[in-house]
């Protein structure tokens, strides 16, 4: 095997770490925060995009129940 085949190797490593670390800096970036949270979530939504009013998390606490 020719040896110039580890050092393409090793820039195809280096060149995809650098882009891993891209991605997750960018992912991590506070502008995204609210776009994110807003997708994390759809899945608890209806189909029209709404929440349904009997999924509410209980009071805990006592002056908080009506």
């Amino acid at each position: 095997m020719n040896p110039l085949w580890g050092h393409v190797a090793g820039v195809f490593i280096v060149l995809m770490l650098l882009t891993f670390i891209g991605i997750w800096v960018w992912a991590w970036l506070p502008r995204h925060k609210h776009a994110f949270g807003r997708l994390s979530r759809l899945p608890m939504e209806d189909e029209d995009g709404t929440s349904p009013p009997d999924h509410r998390i209980p009071a805990t606490r006592p002056e908080d129940r009506a």
